[in-house]
């Protein structure tokens, strides 16, 4: 069985898809992995899970029609050469796109998974403007052609489902919930926790839709009482519509709210943190929380979609309302007050990380969609 799984980067394809081309391989299926930036080392590193890089053209936004098609015709030209059994297009606009060429290449099994809604269905303060709402339009539009053609539509969340098929975007019956990512308990093991100094954590690509800003001024409430708590900002510079600036990062840093590292692994500063928070405004289910809560981290996140799939309030960690500053710091301030319960609250996560987000389990799932293994 020749598989063909389809997203938007290379970085993205090797972090969240890697276990699964490693458990596809060794079930006996031929995989090839299809990204529009690999570099040398990504390739060696998708050579290396058993799997054949493929390049091919897609930009990360919806833009120029003409563009667009000549890349859906490119696509479904190298799907039919490489005489391709099965897709799996992942992230909203490879979906849509990928499940448009496998269509046109007359692919015989198409699933395709939509593990967040991104930028475009986030949801704004105040009045949306014209333009995104004749981009959330056009987007609904596509995604239902495409999904027509696809055999199974996977999401993430439940949120994210409901509202595909309210909307009239996926059939009822197609639409599959397939909660996260999932993590390598093997690789994510505990970490002693930490107390001293109590430390919060927030890793993400720097947009404004990941609560980064709260976060930060939570950070300038908590330090303004408590000078000696470390809050640590990671990820890199983006150029999504939502980014911040590389200035307001840097003046953050200079005036003592957080430390920024930039974009590094997270692993080994998980082990220094105490509490791992993720603001954000929408998510599919985040990966980094799966990977703080299998590290054995408390989490303080959204009552948000995806964000909530990941905490028991008051058990693993404490919800809180989005853009919400204030009842950010407050939750911090409680782990401040009570750094016993980091260790109690933390061994929770790992519970629910080996219930919820064990990526074997997930694959094996994904797998039997796909038509591989038992």
């Amino acid at each position: 069985m020749r598989i063909a799984l389809i997203g938007n980067q290379a970085f993205s394809l090797l972090n969240f898809r890697g276990a699964l081309i490693e458990d596809l391989v060794a079930a006996g299926a031929e995989v090839f992995a299809f990204a529009p930036d690999y570099d040398a080392a990504a390739r060696e590193r998708v050579r290396a899970l058993g799997a054949e890089p493929v390049d091919f053209s897609i930009t990360r936004a919806f833009g120029n029609p003409m563009r667009e098609v000549a890349d859906i015709v490119r696509l479904a030209r190298t799907l039919r050469r490489l005489g391709i059994d099965v897709t799996l297009c992942y992230i909203l606009k490879p979906a849509i796109y990928g499940t448009l060429a496998a269509r046109l290449a007359r692919v015989p099994k198409r699933v395709a998974m939509v593990p967040g809604l991104g930028f475009t269905f986030t949801t704004v303060v105040g009045r949306v403007s014209l333009k995104r709402r004749l981009l959330r339009a056009g987007v609904q539009t596509l995604a239902k052609v495409a999904f027509a053609g696809a055999e199974r539509v996977v999401f993430q969340n439940p949120d994210d489902l409901a509202e595909f098929v309210g909307w009239g975007v996926v059939e009822e019956s197609k639409a599959v919930l397939l909660r996260g990512t999932g993590v390598d308990l093997d690789q994510w093991r505990p970490a002693p926790p930490v107390t001293e100094p109590v430390t919060f954590l927030l890793a993400a690509r720097l947009l404004r839709e990941k609560g980064i800003v709260e976060y930060v001024e939570a950070a300038r409430r908590v330090k303004a009482r408590h000078p000696q708590v470390r809050f640590v900002l990671l990820g890199g510079l983006d150029d999504n519509p939502g980014a911040l600036t590389e200035g307001e990062v840097r003046r953050w840093v200079q005036e003592g709210a957080i430390e920024w590292p930039g974009h590094v692994p997270v692993q080994p500063w998980l082990a220094q943190a105490s509490v791992y928070v993720l603001p954000s405004y929408r998510e599919g289910v985040p990966r980094s929380t799966q990977e703080a809560m299998a590290m054995g981290r408390p989490v303080i996140t959204t009552d948000a979609p995806g964000c909530r799939e990941t905490v028991v309030d008051g058990v693993n960690g404490f919800l809180v309302p989005v853009r919400d500053a204030e009842a950010l710091a407050q939750r911090m301030l409680w782990f401040v007050a009570h750094p016993e319960a980091i260790g109690p609250m933390g061994a929770q996560s790992r519970r629910l990380a080996e219930e919820r987000f064990d990526v074997r389990e997930i694959n094996r799932r994904l797998m039997a969609l796909l038509g591989v293994g038992g």
